[in-house]
């Protein structure tokens, strides 16, 4: 189905609109950083993201969304420690998390470059999981 709409802010203020993003496959990762689950997942995050820029405009964008009340200064502080150089979305009310029906984190959504979700792993991923199934529908999907 469709993607929610999803408008909010990067961490350091940047507008993000997912239905901007359409032309491109986007990865959204639900994450609180006092989440233990996250915590172990980060890593894999980060190899993800160094994966999927290795294939340069090809790569799917990878983004954040803070769930749960977590506080920007915990949020920034947790990616300076432990790294991660993808955008981080504000979801201040809950409202991008209620849109996709997240009930615990961490959980990570693929949407293909028409906006529509393809995949939903709800409780930790590893970067080779999630970078076989965006290469596996890219070739379902010839994109």
């Amino acid at each position: 189905k469709p993607a929610p709409a999803a408008m909010s802010t990067t961490l350091d203020g940047t507008p993000f609109e997912l239905s901007r993003r359409k032309g491109s496959w986007v990865v959204l990762n639900f994450f609180n950083s006092t989440c233990a689950p996250c915590r172990a997942e980060h890593p894999e995050l980060v190899r993800f993201r160094q994966q999927q820029g290795d294939l340069g405009l090809a790569g799917a964008e990878l983004y954040t969304v803070v769930f749960d009340n977590d506080t920007d200064d915990a949020v920034r502080e947790y990616f300076d420690e432990f790294g991660g150089d993808w955008p981080i979305v504000r979801d201040p009310d809950g409202a991008i998390g209620v849109a996709f029906g997240v009930f615990q984190v961490p959980e990570t959504w693929v949407i293909d470059p028409d906006g529509v979700i393809r995949l939903r792993f709800v409780g930790q991923i590893t970067a080779d999981e999630l970078s076989f199934a965006v290469q596996r529908l890219r070739l379902e999907l010839g994109t």
